[in-house]
């Protein structure tokens, strides 16, 4: 099953923070991959703990892709 890939600006339109599974989606990869980039301190992207579970900064997120 296809996944859309967000553009830039819908990205940019985003709350200030995600789900894992969705900033993996703007990135393009799998959603187990960033968790485990995230377990590893390896991350893109900034992300902040929050009751057990991590979020990741949208302007980190944009950041990074306005960059590649």
């Amino acid at each position: 099953m296809p996944v859309d890939v967000p553009t830039l600006d819908e990205i940019r339109a985003w709350p200030a923070t995600v789900s894992v599974p969705k900033a993996a989606t703007a990135l393009g990869i799998s959603r187990s991959y960033l968790h485990g980039l995230i377990k590893q301190g390896a991350s893109p992207v900034k992300t902040l703990p929050f009751e057990g579970r991590h979020r990741v900064i949208t302007a980190s997120l944009v950041r990074l892709l306005e960059d590649s």
